[in-house]
This record gives C-alpha cells, sequence and structure tokens, in this order.
C-alpha cells in the first residue's frame, strides 16, 4: 500500500509535496502520517491513501476507557505543537462550525460533535491555539476518489501535530460529496491532516467523518475543475489552484 515519505527539506526548498512513494521498506505508520488502503469506484481496492507520510509510529494506541475516551498521545512528529489536549467531555458536546477562509474562498463545515467527539475536540482545539493558519491543502486527487486534503502545517503530506488519537464514527461510514474526514496511518493514528470529499467518493470505513460541508462547496469544486499537476500519479497531486487556509475560525452553532 502507497503512502507519502517524508521530504527532507532545507530552508530554500519550495513547501510542495513530493511524490507518495511505495511503503514497502518504510517502518511505522502514523496518521495524518500512514496508509490505510481506499476502495475504488468498482468496489476492488485501490491504491489510493489518505495519509500522511510514516514516521515513527507512537510508542503505543492508548485504549479508551470512560475516564479518556479519545486515546490522545504523543508522537511524531510535533510540527507547530500546541500542546496535547485533555479531553472535555462537556466542551466537547457543544455544538460548532469551521469557517475555513481560503485564497480561493471561504468553505464552512458544521463539526459532528455527537458522532465524532474526540476527533471534533481535536480539531477545535488546533483550531482555536492557530495551528491551521497560514498553511495550504497539499493535495487533490482527481481520478477514482475525489478529495481535497489538507492540515499539514509543513505542505508536505508528512507533517502532525505532535500527538495522535483514536478512531471513530466508523460503523457504516460513507464517503458522499461534502464530508469532511480524517487522513490516518492505519488504526487509531488520527493527527492534524484532514480531508473533504468534493465528489461522492467510495472508500473503505477507516477515515473518521467529524463534519459536513454547509457552505463553500462551489469553491471545493471551483478548486478541483482547475485539476492537479499528477505529480504523485495521474489524478493526483498538488491543486493546480493553490489552496492558501489563510485563518481557520470557529463558529458556535
Amino acid at each position: 500500500m502507497p503512502s507519502f515519505l517524508r521530504r527532507n527539506r532545507s530552508a530554500s526548498t519550495p513547501v510542495r509535496p513530493r511524490r507518495w512513494l511505495p511503503l514497502v521498506a518504510a517502518s511505522a505508520l502514523v496518521l495524518g502520517l500512514g496508509t490505510a488502503a481506499a476502495a475504488d469506484t468498482s468496489g476492488g481496492a485501490g491504491s489510493e491513501s489518505l495519509a500522511p507520510a510514516p514516521h515513527a509510529a507512537p510508542a503505543h494506541v492508548r485504549a479508551a476507557t470512560a475516564a479518556d475516551p479519545c486515546g490522545f498521545v504523543a508522537s511524531v512528529p510535533a510540527d507547530r505543537f500546541k500542546g496535547i489536549p485533555v479531553f472535555d467531555a462537556k466542551k466537547a458536546a457543544q455544538p460548532f462550525s469551521v469557517k475555513l477562509h481560503t485564497s480561493q474562498g471561504t468553505v464552512t463545515f458544521q463539526a459532528l460533535t455527537a458522532a465524532a467527539p474526540c476527533t471534533t475536540f481535536s480539531f477545535r482545539f488546533l483550531t482555536q491555539h492557530g495551528f491551521y493558519d497560514r498553511t495550504h491543502c497539499h493535495r487533490l486527487t482527481t481520478q477514482r476518489i475525489y478529495v481535497l486534503q489538507c492540515g499539514d502545517p509543513t505542505g508536505t503530506g508528512s507533517g502532525a501535530p505532535g500527538y495522535s488519537f483514536n478512531d471513530e464514527n466508523l460503523t457504516g461510514a460513507t464517503y458522499p460529496a461534502g464530508t469532511v474526514a480524517m487522513a490516518n496511518a492505519g488504526p487509531n493514528t488520527n493527527g492534524s491532516q484532514f480531508f473533504f470529499v468534493w465528489k461522492d467518493t467510495k472508500l473503505s470505513p477507516a477515515y473518521t467523518p467529524f463534519g459536513r460541508v454547509t457552505a463553500g462547496m462551489d469553491v471545493l469544486l471551483k478548486i478541483a475543475a482547475a485539476g492537479e499537476d499528477d505529480q504523485n500519479g495521474p489524478g493526483d497531486g498538488f491543486p493546480t489552484l493553490p489552496v492558501d487556509i489563510h485563518r481557520a475560525q470557529i463558529v458556535r452553532d
């Protein structure tokens, strides 16, 4: 199963994603960093992965408990580190939406706090700490799967916030247009990378759905229509229209 390999960047190197390479010789996987096979539109196993680059895996996956249902645990890398969230069930239950003010327009999605309380709690934590501000979406796919992937502060597909956490909301998960879901590197390896589904897509139920686009589908369709540069393979690369996230904003519902 293919995945990102982390790119070594110098100060003079442009922040652009590198082609994903097979993971056969690589060791550990981590979300926002890793691999999970996607199903193609015909129902067969696809080669595409919605995973960030592999890094050293977390030392362990913390089992969910009543006191700690999310299993937040330190992991590498720790790009733009903001700390590790401490789950608060009362705060996690508060409804909210997210506005992403991008160079191509504003995209708003409603957080599915009841269905994915840990994921939405993490996303709110990162957003409120400015983690997503001044980042960009590094991957667009236009064949077999139809997603725009964002959430890596390094812009390479290998970035992560310094922690990972458990999956949720996967039973019967589907990915119609407008879905917002987490990229990952295998079970319970969620971090900061996420993707928008801009066209109905068939994936294995392995990526936590945690949001629903309520405004800005026209923005996503405009980005998709402009295409990508095929650097990861046909229909898979860096968006032709640069998608810079100027600011991520929490809006109370």
